[in-house]
């Protein structure tokens, strides 16, 4: 890199913006990939993942929450116990601040349902209240994530949210972390 050329530098940055699409394919791909997890659930990663996207987008949320509602759990393909994190950093470059908050925390969300069961703190959402985005993130675990396990709910389809991927990816609005 430290002889590279401006030339050059403008010439990856046209060849970056032209690929840009690749993302969205690349998640609607990794969502497909959730197919295989259950991990003990009642059904898959993917049909919960629609189904909280679907829950999400009935109420009433808008593009970037429903898009992030829908990929909040993709991390789970790499880490299930770093799984917000992973999804949120996804995410990051392309939503608002406080969807990225909805997704990277969920889990401290979640935890309500079962953590006392595994020894841990089933309140740590309370470590959030204050901030500017804690009732996305509560509206998020509560009303569309918790109870989207449901084999008899009828989620849409991932062709039907594919558009809504695509747009939210079609261009970072900023650069993650900054």
């Amino acid at each position: 890199m430290d002889v590279s050329t401006r030339d050059q530098w403008m010439d990856i940055a046209s060849r970056t913006v032209a690929a840009q699409p690749r993302v969205a394919l690349q998640l609607l791909s990794m969502i497909r990939g959730l197919s295989s997890i259950t991990d003990g659930f009642s059904l898959d990663q993917m049909e919960h993942s629609l189904q909280t996207a679907t829950r999400a987008e009935r109420d009433g949320a808008d593009e970037q929450v429903i898009v992030a509602a829908l990929l909040h759990d993709v991390g789970k393909l790499i880490s299930v116990p770093n799984h917000p994190r992973i999804a949120a950093e996804i995410v990051r470059p392309y939503v608002r601040d406080e969807v990225y908050a909805m997704v990277a925390y969920h889990q401290d969300f979640q935890g309500r349902w079962y953590y006392e069961y595994l020894g841990m703190d089933p309140n740590l959402r309370v470590r959030h209240v204050g901030q500017p985005w804690y009732e996305l993130a509560e509206r998020f675990a509560d009303v569309w994530d918790q109870k989207a396990f449901d084999p008899e709910y009828r989620s849409e389809t991932l062709d039907h949210f594919e558009p809504m991927v695509v747009r939210v990816f079609a261009k970072p609005t900023k650069i993650a972390g900054y």
